[in-house]
């Protein structure tokens, strides 16, 4: 996502990324990003909750007024009520969610990925 935004932005397209993942938002230096910490899958807002989904978007457009440095991260003022054992279960690498721990360092497919991502950055 972040390289996409990356090109997109070089041919003169403003993009922005919102994303519930802060440290991949972090690691991937999109133009501008936008973090909601909400579980993964559900960055653009809470399941049927209009109000939220609306004030999410709105704040992430706003974004575009705001961010002046490549890179850097707005991060709403927002929390998931209810369910708070969700940032637990995802952690997790034991249980129904059988992911590996994030790593912080980047991760590319092929050595080609790593050189265009770090030609990119430069």
């Amino acid at each position: 996502m972040s390289l996409a935004a990356r090109h997109l932005e070089g041919l003169g397209l403003p993009t922005l990324c919102l994303g519930s993942a802060l440290d991949i938002l972090e690691s991937g230096t999109p133009p501008r990003a936008v973090f909601v910490d909400y579980p993964l899958g559900h960055s653009a807002g809470k399941p049927f909750d209009r109000a939220d989904q609306d004030r999410v978007v709105r704040a992430a457009l706003r974004a575009f007024d705001t961010i002046r440095e490549p890179g850097a991260v707005v991060r709403l003022e927002s929390r998931w009520q209810g369910d708070e054992g969700w940032r637990a279960s995802a952690a997790a690498t034991r249980g129904a969610d059988t992911r590996m721990p994030r790593d912080t360092s980047p991760q590319y497919q092929n050595e080609d990925d790593r050189r265009l991502a770090e030609a990119a950055q430069q």
